[in-house]
């Protein structure tokens, strides 16, 4: 299992695979998806923070909003890579399960 698989795995993602199916390549992404989410949770944190002690609502819904924002980069950032690498080589392998998981997490990320 690649480092990265670990690290996905770890932080709760749910391939579909069942935990049978590996990457066989490295994502060129993966340091700065986790950069990202980092700074994400921490703004989130802030916002909490902002709730917590009674700042104003549009002031809260504002950064919100940016908390999304970034939440929604990581995820076109994430994409981006399965498609360069794991959606090229469903493609090369005739793959159809890996496309139409492809499909059903941008139906989901889409929402």
């Amino acid at each position: 299992m690649h480092k990265h698989q670990e690290e996905w795995d770890d932080a709760g993602h749910d391939s579909g695979h069942g935990g049978d199916h590996h990457h066989h390549h490295e994502h060129t992404q993966t340091k700065s998806v986790l950069n990202r989410l980092s700074r994400a949770a921490g703004h989130l944190e802030s916002v909490k923070k902002m709730v917590e002690s009674g700042r104003d609502c549009s002031e809260v819904l504002i950064q919100l909003s940016a908390v999304k924002s970034a939440i929604n980069n990581v995820g076109k950032i994430i994409l981006q890579d399965h498609i360069e690498h794991c959606i090229v080589d469903a493609v090369e392998n005739n793959d159809e399960k890996a496309l139409a998981e492809l499909r059903k997490a941008i139906d989901r990320f889409m929402k």
